[in-house]
């Protein structure tokens, strides 16, 4: 089966809500976001929305908590990656799996109009793919036994 159906479906899915920092957020403020939401990766924002960065769990305990580092005392300015891979909302999500695979990403911001829409994971990814090849077969079955006129 192809995964060529646009990222914007999944987003269309997914809660509105886009959880973000500023530069000058404390790691410590960021991670409680993250545990507080349930999320893996933070988008940093200017004051006028553009996305400066993402800041991640793989972040902080490679750049804080691995080099002894205070998570109180560091800002996300200081560790966040700056130069973000970005899709837009018709990249395909087979596009999106295999730029994740190829870049060993876990996390991508959505920009649409220079604006951040939201964030697809690989775990977005992976359940989206898993219940259209679950509809898929669905249909299949039904087809095969009678149920549905081609």
């Amino acid at each position: 089966m192809k995964a060529a159906y646009p990222i914007g479906s999944i987003l269309h899915q997914k809660t509105s809500a886009i959880w973000s920092v500023s530069p000058e957020t404390t790691v410590f403020g960021a991670i409680k976001i993250l545990a507080e939401n349930n999320i893996g990766a933070l988008p940093v924002l200017a004051p006028d929305g553009g996305l400066l960065g993402i800041f991640s769990e793989r972040d902080y305990t490679r750049k804080v908590a691995l080099l002894g580092k205070s998570s109180r005392e560091t800002l996300v300015k200081d560790i966040m990656v700056r130069e973000v891979v970005t899709v837009d909302p018709n990249d395909t999500v087979e596009d999106c799996m295999r730029l994740m695979t190829e870049k060993r990403l876990r996390h991508l911001p959505v920009i649409e109009n220079a604006k951040l829409v939201g964030i697809v994971s690989i775990g977005d990814l992976v359940n989206w793919i898993i219940s259209t090849q679950s509809a898929a077969i669905e249909q299949m079955e039904q087809y095969i036994a009678g149920g549905v006129v081609a």
